[in-house]
């Protein structure tokens, strides 16, 4: 079975994601967990579900939903990074958000030219 990218790192970000709201619940910082929350796991959602679309159209459609909501984790990110709610390091995470950004850019450029 060929690897899918997108799908892994968008995953994994979830995931990572989800780590990093609990800290922020914890801290009672309950609005930009959820906000954070909502858009980094409908990243690999909308994703997943442009993997099984019927048609281009389609395709196109649920990566830039993915791409959009790649964009506001990203932001929610920087938000919560620069804020200092938590001492941690955001490098990984922002690292991760932008990788996921320029991938989906890629995809989606190419998958709008064919």
């Amino acid at each position: 079975m060929k690897e899918n990218i997108i799908l892994e790192k968008s995953y994994r970000f979830a995931v990572e994601a989800t780590v990093l709201c609990k800290k922020l619940k914890d801290k009672k910082e309950f609005h930009l967990a959820s906000q954070l929350m909502r858009s980094a796991t409908s990243i690999g959602a909308n994703v997943n579900e442009a993997s099984a679309a019927q048609s281009k159209r389609e395709f196109i459609a649920k990566m830039s939903i993915a791409s959009k909501e790649a964009r506001e984790a990203n932001y929610w990110l920087h938000v919560i990074s620069e804020s200092g709610l938590l001492n941690i390091d955001y490098k990984e995470y922002l690292y991760a958000s932008e990788e996921i950004i320029k991938i989906i850019t890629a995809i989606l450029k190419t998958a709008q030219t064919k």
